[in-house]
C-alpha cells in the first residue's frame, strides 16, 4: 500500500498494519524516456547474441530468484499483506514462466517454411520470419507483483526484447528488486524498472513498441485510446467476475473445498477468483452448509499459520464492505464474515446468500474475500446467469459428467474454463490465458504465441526454380498474354475440373 508524501516519492506501507516499508522515489517523463532510450540501444546486442545466449541470462536470474526466495517472500508479504503459503506461490512457481521460455525459444523463432495453398505461390518458397518488438512496455497490479511481471518478462526477453516494467505504484518494491536480481548477475542492461503512478504509467505506454497492460477493464481502455492514437499493438487483461457453477451431480466435498480456495486465495485478490457461484436447488443447502462451515474454520492475519491475509489498499476494502452492505440491504443475508477490522486493510472472509444479479455483488468487480452463492433451478438457468455480465475471464463448473462439463464449457462466454478445479490454466503455460468481451483483448502464455505475440511476423517468398525475365502477369499487357493469365488465374482459384478449365462459367456450382 502506498501514499504520496511529495510530488516526486511515494510512501509504501504494510497494508497488514500500516507500517512504513519504504519511501521510493517517483520517476518522471524525462526518465522514463531516458530509461527506455537506453533500454532500445542494448536491445540491438540483445537480440544479435541469439536464443541460447539469452536462455543462458534467463536460467541465471531464475537461480537469482530461487536462491533470494526468503528475501523476495519477506518483502512480497510487507508490501501486500499476503499470508506467506500465498507469497512463496509467488516467489518460487512464477519461476516455471522463465524456465518454460527460456528452454524453447530456439525452437519457438526459428524461420518456419509454410506449405503453398495455391497454383499461384506453388513456384515459390514460402516462409515466415520472427522479429522482437525494440522495446516492451510492461504495466502491471499490485495484486501480484512478482507473477504478473514474469508472465510477460520472461517470453518477451527470451523472444529478443528489452523490458521497461512498471508495477503498481501500490507495491514497487518486489518487482524492483527482482529486475535488481537481473542486473547483479551482470546480465545484459535490457531490463528496467520504473516508479509512479499515472504519469508514468503513460510514460511507459508512449516509450514502448508494445504495451502489456493488466488490471482494471478502466484503466485498459484508457490504455487502448493512447496505443490507438499512435497505433501501436496492446495486450489487455482486464477485470473479471468470474462464476461457478455447481450441479447436482458435482463431488460437493471438492467443489466446497475448491470454491473457498479460489474464492479467498489471495485475499480475494485474483483476477480469476471466484466471484459468484451459482448451485442447483438439489444440493444447494447442503453446499451452502458446508462452505459457510469452511470459511468460518479459516484464520485471519498475517501470523504463521493464518489462511486469509490483508488487501493491499483500502479502497479495495471499502468495495467489499459497500457490496456485502448494499446486498444485505437489499435482502441477502451474511453466513460468514461480512465485517471489516479496525487495524489493517481486513475484510473478513465472507459467505452471502440470498443474492441476485440486481446487486453490485454479483455484477460488479469485488477483487475481495467475499462468496456471493445464488440458488438456481438447473443447468441451463446456471449457464444463462453465467453470461449475464459484463465480463468473460474465466469460469469454473463442477460435475462428475466429463462430457456434461465438455457440453457447458462450451457455452460459457470465458476465455478460460476450469472443470473441477479453480486456477489451474494459469499453471499450464501452453494454454492461452486471455479475457472476452470487458476483460481484456489477446492473451498470454499458449506456448509459442506467448512469446511470438512479442515478435512482429515477417513473410518471404522465393522463386525456388529459374523464373523468366518478367512473370506472366506482368507489364506489357497484350490479348494473347492477358487470356494466357486469365486462364492460370481460373485453375488456380476455381473449384472443379470444369470450372478451372472455363468450360461453364455462367453455370458452374
Amino acid at each position: 500500500m502506498s501514499t504520496a508524501t511529495a510530488a516526486d516519492a511515494l510512501d509504501v506501507c504494510n497494508p497488514a498494519d500500516g507500517r512504513l516499508i519504504a519511501t521510493v522515489p517517483v520517476d518522471d517523463r524525462e526518465t522514463v524516456n531516458g530509461v527506455a532510450a537506453d533500454l532500445r540501444c542494448a536491445q540491438v546486442g540483445w537480440v544479435e547474441a541469439g536464443p541460447r545466449q539469452r536462455a543462458r541470462w534467463l536460467h541465471r536470474w531464475r537461480d537469482w530468484i530461487l536462491a533470494h526466495t526468503d528475501e523476495l517472500t519477506d518483502l512480497l508479504q510487507a508490501e501486500t499483506g499476503k499470508v506467506r503459503p500465498d507469497a512463496l506461490v509467488e516467489t518460487t512457481a512464477s519461476c516455471e514462466f522463465i524456465t518454460y521460455y527460456a528452454d524453447n525459444a530456439e525452437r519457438f523463432l526459428a524461420g518456419e517454411q509454410v506449405r503453398s495453398s495455391s497454383l499461384l505461390s506453388l513456384p515459390k518458397r514460402l516462409s515466415k520470419t520472427y522479429h522482437p518488438y525494440p522495446v516492451v512496455g510492461l504495466i502491471t497490479p499490485w495484486n501480484f507483483p512478482i507473477t504478473l511481471f514474469l508472465m510477460d518478462a520472461a517470453p518477451a526477453l527470451a523472444a529478443g526484447c528489452a523490458v521497461l516494467a512498471k508495477s503498481s505504484e501500490e507495491t514497487p518494491l518486489t518487482c524492483a528488486r527482482v529486475v535488481e536480481g537481473w542486473h547483479e548477475i551482470g546480465a545484459p542492461p535490457v531490463l528496467a524498472h520504473v516508479v509512479g503512478a499515472g504519469e508514468a504509467g503513460a510514460s511507459v505506454v508512449d516509450a514502448a513498441d508494445f504495451v502489456q497492460f493488466t488490471g482494471s477493464t478502466a484503466t485498459g481502455r484508457a490504455v487502448a485510446i493512447r496505443c490507438a492514437e499512435h497505433l501501436k499493438p496492446v495486450s489487455l487483461e482486464l477485470g473479471g467476475k468470474d462464476p461457478a457453477i455447481v450441479l447436482e451431480d458435482a463431488d460437493l466435498a471438492r467443489a466446497v473445498e475448491g470454491i473457498a480456495w479460489g474464492g479467498l486465495f489471495n485475499a480475494g485478490q485474483v483476477c480469476i477468483s471466484v466471484e459468484r457461484v451459482y448451485v442447483v436447488a438439489e444440493i444447494y443447502d447442503e453446499f451452502v452448509a458446508r462452505l459457510t462451515q469452511r470459511v468460518r474454520s479459516l484464520a485471519q492475519g498475517a501470523a504463521t499459520g493464518d489462511d486469509v491475509g490483508a488487501m493491499v489498499t483500502a479502497r479495495q476494502v471499502e468495495i467489499a464492505d459497500r457490496h456485502v452492505s448494499q446486498a444485505v440491504a437489499a435482502g441477502a443475508r451474511v453466513l460468514a464474515g461480512g465485517t471489516r477490522s479496525a487495524v489493517g486493510n481486513y475484510y473478513a472472509p465472507t459467505v452471502l446468500v440470498g443474492v441476485d444479479h440486481t446487486m453490485a455483488c454479483m455484477t460488479e468487480e469485488t477483487f475481495g474475500p467475499t462468496i456471493p452463492v445464488m440458488l438456481v433451478a438447473d443447468e441451463d438457468e446456471a449457464i444463462r446467469l453465467a453470461n449475464d455480465s459484463a465480463y468473460g475471464l474465466s469460469a469454473t463448473v463442477w460435475t462428475r459428467d466429463h462430457a456434461r462439463a465438455q457440453r457447458i464449457a462450451k457455452r460459457l462466454d470465458a476465455g478460460a474454463v476450469n472443470i473441477n478445479d479453480v486456477f489451474s490454466n494459469l499453471f499450464a503455460t501452453t494454454l492461452p490465458h486471455s479475457g472476452w468481451k470487458a476483460s481484456g483483448i489477446g492473451a498470454r502464455l499458449g506456448g509459442a504465441y506467448g512469446l511470438h505475440k512479442y515478435c512482429r511476423v515477417q513473410a518471404v517468398t522465393e522463386p525456388r526454380i529459374p523464373v523468366p525475365a518478367r512473370e506472366l502477369t506482368w507489364y506489357p499487357y497484350t490479348s494473347r498474354r492477358a487470356a494466357i493469365a486469365e486462364r492460370v488465374l481460373r485453375a488456380a482459384a476455381g473449384r472443379g475440373l470444369w470450372q478451372r478449365l472455363g468450360l461453364n462459367k455462367e453455370n458452374s456450382k
